[in-house]
């Protein structure tokens, strides 16, 4: 898939939303990519799990597993993880703090990827890393369905997009919406 079909795509599904909105990194932005409204249909989700998964196999060997931030990051957790025939696992929040729960385990070295959504500043993505290095595992790609940093979100690891858009975000005393009096949503899962 090309990055201009990933992006009709999101079009079609009313996924690529204009207005004033707060991130998950607190950031604020005039452009939201709602991949929940894609990943919904069950044929999308898998054409891109498949998609990412071939182009994390270009830069790292493949995984035991593969690991996601929850909520957003499961799906695309499952999808690469069923392309690749590994394990798919996520974590999530306990008391704030991203964590493997569920009775999830890694075996000391496995190896895995780390795939998000979409991302914007890496932290949730980095975030995930530490859980998965934590528990034993070998982080040795990233992805993403769509990397809206213009590609400039340094992971540590190889990284990929299926697309990359260069959005500006602004912190939120310096955002020109807040300034022209525009309250910023927060359509997302944090």
């Amino acid at each position: 898939m090309t990055s201009e079909e990933i992006l009709m795509l999101f079009r079609n599904a009313g996924a690529l939303l204009e207005g004033h909105f707060r991130l998950t990194s607190g950031l604020h932005s005039s452009r939201y990519l709602q991949c929940a409204l894609v990943l919904q249909h069950p044929q999308h989700a898998a054409a891109l799990g498949t998609a990412l998964a071939n182009l994390l196999l270009e830069r790292a060997a493949k995984p035991g597993l593969v690991i996601a931030p929850a909520l957003g990051g499961i799906l695309v957790a499952h999808e690469v993880a069923r392309a690749l025939g590994s394990r798919a696992l996520f974590a999530e929040r306990q008391e704030g703090v991203l964590t493997l729960r569920r009775g999830f385990q890694i075996v000391p070295g496995e190896s895995c990827y780390v795939v998000e959504d979409v991302v914007t500043t890496g932290g949730s993505t980095r975030e995930t890393m530490d859980v998965a290095r934590k528990a034993g595992g070998v982080v040795v790609a990233a992805g993403a369905i769509i990397n809206r940093s213009g590609g400039r979100a340094d992971l540590g690891v190889p990284s990929v997009a299926l697309a990359v858009l260069d959005v500006p975000n602004y912190r939120p005393e310096d955002c020109p919406m807040c300034k022209a009096g525009s309250q910023a949503i927060k359509p997302g899962s944090r």
